[in-house]
């Protein structure tokens, strides 16, 4: 996923709108080009290219799951709903699906600019939240493969400290990260006899 609008300004971003005929498309797209969006209006299947667009309006109304191609709450740009009933439901499942914002049907003469600048702002801390638990994943499961390795080379090393003591000189000979040796001891094969120096 990419952040959205990344040059920081909204001209010249691509919006689609995923709506059936409506007033509230016309609405739309007219407070979208006086920005300096290209607006590209679709019902009911959304373009192959539409995940390389800025934005996505949806209609909370009348969409439906089999509409996006990704995943619930996955969607890779920022999503706002169009909502004409306020029916608990259909808010729900336009939340569901992603949106980071919403505009009220019958659609006025604005409201499309703060919307763009919310939806903006909710995705990028989705990006952010994301990517910082993919980061937290990563390191538990080097801290794993480390223990992994440490257990291993306890076997031959005599003891736990011993052992950390081999991996971390194993890193420095090698010139890679403590994690990285760790994963080269986790993944070389099982030692038949006890090796001196570096070696697993």
């Amino acid at each position: 996923m990419r952040a959205p609008f990344a040059n920081g300004d909204l001209g010249g971003a691509r919006a689609i709108i995923l709506h059936r005929p409506h007033a509230a498309v016309v609405a739309v797209t007219r407070q979208l080009q006086a920005i300096g969006l290209t607006v590209e209006a679709v019902w009911p299947d959304l373009p192959a290219t539409a995940k390389a667009a800025d934005v996505l309006f949806f209609d909370a109304d009348m969409g439906f799951d089999a509409q996006f191609p990704w995943p619930a709450g996955e969607a890779p740009l920022p999503l706002i709903a169009l909502i004409g009933s306020e029916a608990p439901g259909r808010i729900e499942w336009a939340l569901s699906a992603g949106a980071q914002a919403q505009i009220l049907k019958p659609v006025g003469d604005s409201g499309v600019y703060s919307a763009l600048l919310t939806a903006r702002h909710g995705f990028a801390a989705r990006l952010a939240l994301t990517t910082a638990v993919a980061d937290l994943r990563n390191r538990l499961d080097a801290r794993q493969t480390v223990v992994r390795a440490i257990v291993r080379l306890t076997r031959t090393a005599g003891s736990e400290d011993a052992a950390y003591d081999r991996l971390r000189r194993m890193a420095m000979e090698w010139r890679v990260t403590l994690e990285e040796a760790a994963a080269r001891v986790v993944a070389a094969p099982a030692p038949t006899r006890r090796v001196q120096g570096g070696g697993l």
